[in-house]
């Protein structure tokens, strides 16, 4: 992989509300393609992505609150605030690091948080749990996908897109159950 390209990765990825998954996965199959390995990707893409939590977190603490409400008034930014706010208090760092699949999960997440006045060191373990974890399954899909078209086999390319299909749908059906919740 390029630095350009990991430069270009880093840059969407420290940009709150920019689609950082689909880069992710379009890098994922671009170091399929090339043969290269997927670690410096998922490793650029969860800094960038644990930095853009950060100053989230840090402007939450600094009265984000109005950013927040401003927010909350795209409808699944307040479905995703409200799961987050129910679940933070009774199961804490597992709840953030869920709220990473939610829609705006991350942004919300991290600007609850520190609106919330979570201990600094409890979020930043939760957000690196979180991104590390979000950043692998984006980058691995990308990346099984490039295998798949690579090797130019049909049955390889059938298993890996229905893989990929049942992830997503698990994903979608992960998000609307989260949400009839809220």
């Amino acid at each position: 992989m390029d630095v350009l390209s990991l430069l270009l990765l880093f840059a969407v990825a420290v940009v709150p509300l920019v689609p950082t998954e689909v880069v992710l996965i379009g890098m994922g199959v671009a170091a399929a393609d090339g043969g290269r390995s997927l670690v410096p990707v998922v490793a650029v893409a969860a800094v960038g992505c644990l930095i853009s939590d950060y100053l989230l977190y840090t402007l939450g603490r600094r009265g984000g609150a109005r950013l927040l409400d401003r927010l909350r008034s795209r409808a699944a930014a307040e479905q995703t605030a409200q799961w987050i706010t129910r679940h933070l208090e009774r199961h804490g760092l597992p709840a953030l690091v869920a709220a990473r699949w939610l829609p705006a999960g991350g942004t919300v997440g991290s600007l609850l948080a520190g609106t919330l006045r979570w201990p600094r060191g409890r979020f930043v373990a939760a957000s690196a749990i979180g991104v590390t974890l979000w950043c692998t399954y984006a980058g691995l899909l990308g990346y099984a996908g490039g295998t798949a078209l690579r090797r130019s086999d049909p049955a390889s390319t059938l298993v890996v897109l229905l893989a990929a299909l049942a992830c997503v749908a698990g994903v979608v059906v992960f998000r609307r159950v989260l949400a009839m919740r809220a």
